[in-house]
């Protein structure tokens, strides 16, 4: 077939990656539904994988964000004279807002580019870092902290919905992964780095760090981050009449299934394992391993290099399972439960732990292993909602599971506070945090289940799902 004929065809029927672009020159959505699961996926083009770089880019830095507050406590505390329940306070700050944005930026996802959303975030992350450079004093903290969490809140969720835009359904599991994997790969990479600013240069060049290469950031991504062929928001011209992929279930049915609300529970379970470590663990690590700041941050390092190998091969040998003809249910639902499920009983073990060898092990296992469930939670929610409804649901799913970040620092510093001794209170604090994560994890393995939940919210607007790999397919409609 010759070029030119091949190229219109594709457009006209929405297939192939010709897609045409709007006004602005951002891709359009085609007039097909994207891939459903089962399908024969296209392969991603060569700029899906610059996007996806991008992104990890973007997540690498927003965990550097997260960690630098962490990294810095002990000289910070040092010098503004605080007490742990303050400095709990100021950590905990960061979550003030973090949810709700989270929240309502996701309900805004389909009428504003993702290209724009991402680039107005990593903005703000510039801007929050500049209070405590003006004055180092405990509001100045907490309002860089607060404007840092709100512009930080929909990260996760939007970039990953930026990057669905880029990747069909079935070929999303190592791009998951790997965005994912950005946030443990940001904290393993900044901090031995940060760390070394904070000692050798003090801890404020560690913000000024941030924010120049947030900055940076900013400057490449207009010339890079467009709107994938795979979105369902920006409709073609004279597509007003089609059915939409956005009708179907109200947004209380999608929120309140089995298989969304099991993902928010292993999110939760994940994030209060994350709060509490990026708040408490380097301050843990020196206050009552007797280890020094260096030593501490090439822990943290470590932890975070667990959390991006169990990134890069859990979700890539669940995908195996699926093509394999595995349900998503046991290859995606139990491996997010069972991994915060896990990661809770190393933490229950922790304080009562002998010996620096095994107390490092647990550590890795009760900080690291959780993180299996963060992009794993994504597949299992976008594989039983609707692309036009997929940015919505991930913000209240993103607003939901990070809610432990708005208490859990306080509440951990709190307990070191009121008890007799700070180790009786970090055993406190861990013996708490880990049941509440088993909680999450055993209720996880038991309410996710894509497939039936699939079926149950099936309308002429959300396809059934195909079935998996050496099953027979259904006579076309």
């Amino acid at each position: 077939m010759p070029r030119s004929t091949r190229t219109e065809t594709e457009t006209d029927t929405g297939t192939g990656t010709g897609t045409g672009t709007d006004a602005e020159g951002a891709p359009l959505a085609s007039s097909k539904p994207s891939p459903r699961p089962g399908d024969t996926a296209p392969r991603p083009e060569r700029r899906a994988w610059v996007v996806l770089a991008m992104i990890v880019a973007f997540m690498m830095i927003s965990h550097a964000d997260k960690a630098v507050l962490g990294l810095a406590a002990v000289p910070l505390m040092e010098e503004l004279g605080i007490g742990k329940s303050t400095y709990g306070l100021i950590s905990s700050s960061f979550y003030l807002l973090f949810s709700l944005s989270g929240l309502v930026v996701g309900f805004f996802s389909a009428r504003i580019s993702s290209r724009v959303l991402l680039l107005a975030m990593a903005a703000l992350w510039a801007v929050a870092q500049l209070p405590v450079l003006l004055v180092a004093a405990v509001p100045s903290l907490i309002a860089g902290r607060v404007l840092l969490g709100m512009a930080e809140g929909p990260a996760a969720s939007m970039s990953m919905h930026a990057l669905y835009k880029w990747f069909p359904t079935g070929r999303r599991g190592l791009p998951s992964a790997l965005q994912i994997g950005g946030a443990a790969l940001g904290t393993a990479v900044s901090a031995p780095l940060l760390t070394w600013l904070i000692v050798d240069h003090g801890w404020r060049s560690a913000f000024v760090a941030l924010t120049l290469i947030s900055a940076a950031w900013c400057l490449l991504w207009p010339f890079v981050g467009h709107d994938g062929p795979f979105g369902e928001e920006r409709k073609p011209a004279g597509a007003a009449g089609r059915p939409s992929r956005a009708a179907g279930p109200p947004l209380r049915t999608l929120l309140t299934n089995g298989t969304v609300t099991g993902g928010i529970l292993s999110a939760f379970g994940s994030h209060w394992a994350l709060a509490l470590s990026s708040a408490w663990l380097p301050v843990y690590l020196q206050t009552q391993v007797d280890m020094t700041a260096t030593g501490a941050s090439t822990v943290i390092s470590g932890v975070s290099v667990v959390s991006l190998l169990l990134l890069l091969s859990v979700p890539a040998y669940v995908d195996r399972l699926k093509h394999r003809g595995v349900s998503s249910r046991r290859a995606d639902g139990v491996s997010q439960g069972a991994a915060v499920l896990v990661a809770g009983g190393a933490l229950a073990l922790l304080p009562f732990a002998a010996g620096r060898p095994a107390q490092l092990l647990l550590i890795a296992v009760a900080f690291g292993c959780h993180a299996v469930a963060l992009p794993l939670h994504y597949v299992t929610t976008a594989a039983v909602v609707p692309d036009g409804r997929r940015g919505a649901v991930f913000g209240v799913v993103a607003a939901s599971g990070t809610l432990p970040g708005l208490f859990v620092p306080y509440l951990t510093g709190h307990l070191v506070d009121g008890a007799a001794t700070e180790t009786a209170g970090y055993t406190a604090a861990f013996l708490l945090s880990a049941g509440v994560m088993a909680v999450c994890g055993l209720l996880a393995i038991a309410t996710i289940h894509p497939e039936r939940d699939a079926r149950r919210l099936n309308s002429p607007a959300v396809p059934a799902p195909a079935p998996q790999a050496g099953a027979s397919k259904p006579v076309a409609q």
